[in-house]
């Protein structure tokens, strides 16, 4: 199938082109015609399998007719990084279309905002909380709003925006179109959909499971031996660019900084960071200037670097879910990524889900021998909870020691089919 099927503007056709895209993806394909048809939709689909261009394309088309200078569509994202990304994207797609957006989210001044807002827009991207902050200075109103795309739904839910959304949901006009996009869909987000959207138009492409163009690769190691092991496999060349997740921001900051003192390009990407310096840690990811980006999951949201070419899962996520997010971000647009996790001990039974929401088992690795962590090290993972099965600093073993066994630094849980313990 091709984006001609679909029979867009001229205007819109070119930025398809300008932006290098060639058939639509599965979402894309499958909602793109309701929402052309006016359709309330709710999209499930997994990051990196083109949400964005799925609403973007058609809202444009809509909004070359109609109005200019009036606020005719709104997107609420949950993250700065995500509405910055959305917004990116409609200027490339509708270069030629004559159609003007705006972002705005918290962090920086709201005078430049609210200017642009004077001038006249047709799109307003957004984060919940400094839309509702411009709304009270009444810079921009809502009444001429013709589609509402809420995107990343499940995660306002997760940084606890619902009531937010529900407050600008109110002053939107009632007649208009819904579009309701998320990765996951916890009850509270089904229950918000229901209320929300009309007869919608229901677009599921396979929202739990990772992309096919990802492989999954399991390291059993110690807590205290985490760091070592990431030094160790980020010395590979073939590790182009990765995206590291850890369960707290102190441990993404702590984490970098370690890599950094070791030598390597890398920034970290966590909730207290300012909006110039998280900027300045996604551009120098996006150009390469960092080799290595160490963020949290509620940070990373809104991230779209294509050349991501490993995810590794630091900490294990909390849910086959986040499994599923936080291994979206590599293998994009049919490149392939791969996705490595590190797991102790006490990570079995997630490590189990993970695999049964995968539909097969993910490839064991050995650890390779390795020294045990720094002092610094071993000391940061008691801080970040787990000391209970922290291994007593040790000699290398010798290799007679070794021979028949797991390496130094892994465990053997998981590994009973082969026979072996």
């Amino acid at each position: 199938m091709s984006f001609k099927n679909f029979q867009f503007h001229p205007a819109i056709t070119a930025g398809i082109t300008a932006c290098g895209y060639t058939a639509p993806t599965p979402i894309q394909k499958n909602a793109i015609p309701p929402i052309l048809a006016g359709r309330d939709i709710l999209g499930l689909a997994q990051t990196g399998t083109g949400k964005t261009a799925a609403f973007t394309l058609p809202l444009l088309q809509r909004l070359l007719t109609g109005p200019r200078r009036k606020v005719r569509a709104l997107i609420v994202a949950p993250t700065r990084e995500l509405a910055e990304q959305i917004h990116d994207n409609i200027g490339r797609m509708g270069k030629e279309t004559g159609l003007s957006s705006i972002v705005l989210y918290g962090g920086v001044g709201k005078g430049p905002q609210m200017k642009t807002l004077a001038a006249g827009v047709e799109i307003v991207v957004a984060c919940p909380g400094r839309l509702l902050d411009l709304l009270q200075d009444k810079a921009l109103t809502l009444k001429d709003v013709e589609v509402l795309v809420l995107d990343e739904a499940d995660h306002m839910f997760d940084k606890g925006f619902l009531p937010d959304i529900r407050r600008i949901i109110k002053l939107l006009p009632a007649k208009r179109q819904s579009l309701v996009f998320s990765a996951t869909m916890p009850k509270e987000i089904r229950h918000l959909a229901e209320e929300l959207l009309v007869n919608p138009a229901t677009v599921q492409i396979d929202h739990n499971l990772p992309a096919p163009t990802i492989s999954h690769v399991l390291f059993q190691v110690a807590t205290a031996e985490k760091t070592s092991l990431l030094k160790h496999l980020v010395q590979d060349p073939e590790i182009t660019s990765a995206l590291v997740f850890t369960r707290t921001k102190h441990k993404a900051k702590s984490l970098a900084v370690h890599l950094e003192k070791a030598g390597f390009r890398a920034a970290c990407l966590q909730g207290n960071l300012s909006q110039q310096k998280r900027q300045q840690a996604l551009d120098g990811f996006r150009d390469g200037t960092f080799r290595i980006l160490v963020a949290t999951d509620i940070a990373a949201r809104g991230i779209d670097v294509l050349g991501i070419s490993h995810v590794i899962n630091y900490d294990v996520p909390d849910t086959a879910e986040t499994y599923t997010h936080r291994t979206g971000r590599t293998g994009r647009a049919t490149r392939s990524g791969q996705a490595l996790t590190f797991a102790d001990r006490e990570d079995g039974k997630m490590i189990a889900l993970i695999e049964r929401n995968l539909g097969r088992r993910m490839e064991r690795e050995k650890a390779p021998v390795c020294a045990p962590g720094t002092e610094e090290e071993r000391s940061e993972a008691v801080r970040e909870g787990s000391p209970r099965h922290l291994p007593a600093a040790r000699k290398p073993r010798s290799s007679s020691n070794q021979k028949g066994r797991s390496r130094a630094c892994a465990f053997d849980f998981g590994m009973r089919k082969s026979g072996r313990r």
